[in-house]
Formats: C-alpha cells, structure tokens, sequence
C-alpha cells in the first residue's frame, strides 16, 4: 500500500542509488499531500528549517505508475541538489531555467521515465476526473 512511510522509503531508495553525492543537509520530510490538477509535487522550505517534498496524494492509486512518483520524487531533490528549498548553495537563478532539471534527471539515468512520464501526462486529466470524481 502506498502511504508516507512507503514514500518515505522510495525517497531513502532513490537518494542512495541515484543521489549518493547529494549531501543530506536538514531534515527532509516527505508525504502525500493535496489531490492537485496541475502538479505531481512541491519542495519547499518550512519555517523550522525542514524540507519537505511534498507528492500529489492522488499518486496513493495503483492506476498511478511508480515511475511517475519516482520521477516527481527525483525532480524535487533534483531541486534540492540546485539549493532550491535546501541549505545547499543554490546554483541557479531560477528552479527550471534552461531545462536545467531535465538535464540533471537525465544525467542521472532517468531519460527512460522522462519520456514515459511524457506519455502519462497526456492522460492524467482523464486518470484525475476518475480519481477525483464524487460517488
């Protein structure tokens, strides 16, 4: 079953295989938070000093591939990485400029899902209209 502490895992997961470079600076919380229609997560900084990633709750459903929370879940820490919302020295001006956070996924082999994630975002307007619909 899909909750936080799952989540919490495939984060742990990714970090080690894919990030292993990326100094953990804070404490960094990660859950499933809002059923949103145009956004698959966020990272923000909190006012404690904790990061927290947050993925779209709507992702809890099966007919939600794991690749698509692996590859949200990588784009945020790809944010991380840049000094977005972490202690880290930022790298950039702004969190997307140039295209800086595809390049940094796919350096990191996530090429592959990037371009499956390209395909489901075509029908995720259709998956949220079922997933949010009232019974």
């Amino acid at each position: 079953m899909r909750d936080d502490l799952w989540l919490k895992n495939r984060l742990e997961q990714i970090w080690e295989l894919l990030f292993p470079d990326v100094p953990k600076k804070n404490f960094i919380t990660v859950k499933f938070k809002g059923k949103w229609k145009n956004k698959f997560g966020h990272i923000k900084l909190l006012k404690d000093g904790t990061t927290e990633i947050a993925i779209n709750s709507l992702f809890k459903d099966d007919r939600v591939p794991e690749y698509i929370i692996d590859v949200t879940l990588a784009h945020e820490l790809v944010h991380y990485l840049h000094g977005f919302c972490s202690p880290l020295k930022r790298k950039y001006k702004y969190p997307h400029a140039g295209g800086i956070v595809e390049k940094e996924l796919k350096k990191r082999g996530f090429e592959h899902l990037l371009r499956k994630e390209k395909i489901f975002e075509k029908r995720w307007i259709k998956l949220y209209k079922l997933l949010t619909r009232k019974f």
